[in-house]
């Protein structure tokens, strides 16, 4: 009985000695963890909490880093949008404020009678491509804006795409034989239906092929649109200047501007637009190119299955 009083009573020391050890860990620990927060709350994002698995509080510190890490993952976003968009801000007045003086010139030019006959039709062609081209940059500027604050509307759903394909390219019949651009179309007749968003669509091809034949220099273009098994894929091919290996990598990123010498400078806006709507719409979108040899991009996106058999 003397044994096991005894036995009893060292067992007894020594879980007050762990208790207390334990106690003194944990409330160095929270310590530790409050400094640790007051200096995450000054700035340092980097500050992490040390615990190991074994440890009381290491569930709770660990909880707290993985909010620390998410936290400044999130800031980080914010400060590269902020920063974005700071540098769009500065370029607007300079991108819009002058064709739009370019545009008022021509116009007061023609109003004033400084110009007459076919000088006069001339500044009138002139300004209207102006405007047009002004018109275009405010519609990707909008576009832009919507697609960062999650406000473009997006339903995907079954669409036949060969002749949705057809409509949009018809628009732009005109505007390449006005430049004289040569063009060839290979759009098979046979239907295909692709899950995606009509509007959505026409604005990445739109601006795909904007971007082809304002900046390639280009004098052909090559349109096909190809059924496979799973994907309907869509390709614009140019034979103009191409796209060097440094910028390649960069050209879906926001207000990337490739350094061309020969090509009017863009928003750098249009093929970004086009890469998220493509994501939007679990599609892909790739770029190839070799300088003075021209670019090609494709696009990819899912066959309906419940068609998948008719096409």
């Amino acid at each position: 009985m003397e044994i096991f009083c005894f036995f009893f009573a060292v067992l007894a020391l020594l879980s007050a000695f762990h208790c207390a050890s334990l106690v003194r860990k944990t409330k160095k620990q929270i310590s530790e963890m409050s400094d640790a927060l007051s200096d995450i709350k000054n700035g340092n994002g980097n500050r992490r909490i040390l615990a190991k698995p074994h440890e009381l509080a290491a569930p709770l510190v660990y909880q707290i880093n993985d909010i620390v890490l998410s936290y400044e993952s999130k800031l980080s976003a914010f400060q590269q949008m902020e920063a974005a968009n700071k540098r769009l801000m500065t370029s607007l007045s300079h991108d819009v404020r002058t064709p739009l003086t370019t545009l008022i010139g021509y116009l007061d030019a023609v109003q004033k009678r400084i110009v007459t006959g076919s000088a006069r039709e001339a500044y009138l062609e002139t300004a209207q491509r102006k405007a047009h081209d002004l018109k275009a940059y405010i519609e990707v500027l909008f576009d832009w804006f919507k697609l960062n604050s999650n406000e473009f509307p997006l339903k995907t759903a079954p669409v036949e795409i060969t002749e949705l394909t057809r409509t949009i390219l018809a628009d732009w019949i005109p505007i390449f034989e006005n430049r004289k651009t040569a063009y060839d179309i290979s759009i098979p007749e046979s239907p295909f239906f692709v899950l995606l968003d009509p509007e959505g669509y026409r604005r990445i091809l739109n601006n795909l092929i904007q971007n082809t034949v304002t900046h390639s220099g280009a004098d052909q273009i090559t349109l096909s649109l190809c059924g496979q098994e799973q994907h309907v894929t869509i390709q614009i091919s140019d034979n103009g200047i191409g796209i060097k290996p440094e910028h390649l990598e960069h050209i879906f990123e926001r207000l990337y501007q490739c350094d061309h010498d020969h090509s009017p400078k863009g928003s750098g806006l249009g093929l970004s637009i086009a890469y998220q709507l493509t994501e939007k719409m679990h599609g892909k979108i790739v770029a190839e190119s070799e300088p003075e040899k021209g670019s090609t991009f494709t696009l990819s996106f899912l066959r309906d299955s419940s068609y998948t058999l008719q096409g």
